[in-house]
């Protein structure tokens, strides 16, 4: 495994955001987006995490994602929205989009906001604790139209379906929200990455190679013919990968998996927001979840220093973590960020 250099995420966040900045974003935007990469490093999710800086930056100047994008109305009426991201950055749009569902739960009980032609939208747990920041339950949908084709379907080879991520958050009064943030498949392509990177294997019965063979080496997934991850719970994840390509392409507008499209990569996203006060009160809501989580966590456990865990609690440890000790970056991720700082004349102090 590599060594690790440790980075103190506000110097880490000062620095992305210098380089969005020089890359041509306001620097709201570049703060917008170097806050979100460093805050997925913060929980432990680096694979879209700072790791993603040199591309985002790529995909700038090849002017297949834009800065400074507002989300356009394409159909709205007082529950639902469709809105086009204009391929503005995910960071930034998928916000505006989640703010846009949280405004309208508020008045409706309920909003449904389509997003589609989205910049990469980073982690989708953001957006789960966005929304449940604001009091909502929210679940969101995404997928990649083209780029990311990514995940061979159950009992195949070859890369048909994209990673298509899913994410639910619901607010608690304990001041930490319940998120679950998943893939509909193995692993995530940032963490094939984050392992190439730090010369590591992934998890078996993650990947396959070009000719269907299992493999825990991530350079397979990346040859040339490429390898494929494989989805979660066999046929399960199969089916759930699929209803989730449709509703966040098809029904977004923003396509399905379509190699088509492999020139840029799209998000789009189907936001499902809601305001629980429309459906039943606090005294009745909050005191349930407590008594169901006390009712699971009393499980014994398989390891006698085993303990059941909450969807986003893994999270928030690392959190807690990784501001005393610091964001790790391996030596290949680090110089690839120290390239793009050279190439857009960024100073810095760090490594």
């Amino acid at each position: 495994m590599s060594d690790l250099t440790y980075f103190p995420p506000e110097q880490l966040m000062s620095l992305a955001s210098d380089i969005f900045a020089a890359a041509g974003c306001s620097r709201d935007e570049a703060q917008q987006v170097a806050t979100r990469l460093v805050y997925s490093n913060l929980v432990g999710h680096d694979s879209h995490g700072v790791i993603r800086i040199p591309f985002y930056v790529q995909w700038l100047q090849e002017e297949k994602v834009f800065a400074g994008k507002t989300i356009q109305i394409v159909v709205e009426n007082e529950t639902i929205a469709v809105v086009d991201g204009q391929f503005g950055l995910g960071q930034s749009v998928g916000e505006q989009a989640t703010q846009f569902g949280i405004d309208k739960s508020a008045k409706q009980g309920v909003a449904v906001i389509a997003l589609r032609n989205a910049g990469h939208l980073g982690r989708i747990g953001d957006w789960a604790e966005m929304a449940a920041d604001a009091g909502k339950i929210s679940l969101h949908l995404v997928n990649t139209s083209g780029a990311g084709v990514l995940v061979a379907p159950f009992g195949g080879i070859d890369r048909r379906v994209s990673a298509n991520p899913l994410a639910v958050g619901i607010p608690t009064d304990s001041g930490q929200a319940m998120i679950l943030d998943m893939s509909t498949c193995q692993i995530a392509e940032g963490k094939i990455r984050v392992a190439l990177h730090r010369d590591q294997k992934v998890p078996a019965g993650c990947l396959i190679d070009a000719q269907g063979t299992p493999t825990d080496d991530p350079n397979t997934f990346y040859d040339d013919p490429p390898g494929a991850i494989l989805p979660i719970a066999g046929h399960k994840g199969h089916g759930l990968g699929i209803v989730t390509d449709i509703l966040a392409g098809a029904l977004t507008g923003s396509s399905c998996t379509n190699p088509q499209n492999a020139w840029r990569l799209v998000n789009g996203m189907l936001s499902i927001i809601i305001d629980h006060r429309f459906f039943t009160n606090d005294d009745a809501f909050f005191p349930e979840i407590r008594r169901f989580i006390e009712f699971v966590k009393s499980s014994r456990t398989v390891s006698p220093d085993g303990e059941i865990l909450m969807p986003g609690e893994i999270e928030m440890r690392t959190h807690a973590q990784r501001i005393k000790t610091g964001i790790g970056l391996d030596k290949t991720t680090w110089s690839q960020i120290s390239d793009t700082c050279r190439m857009l004349n960024v100073t810095h102090s760090l490594g």
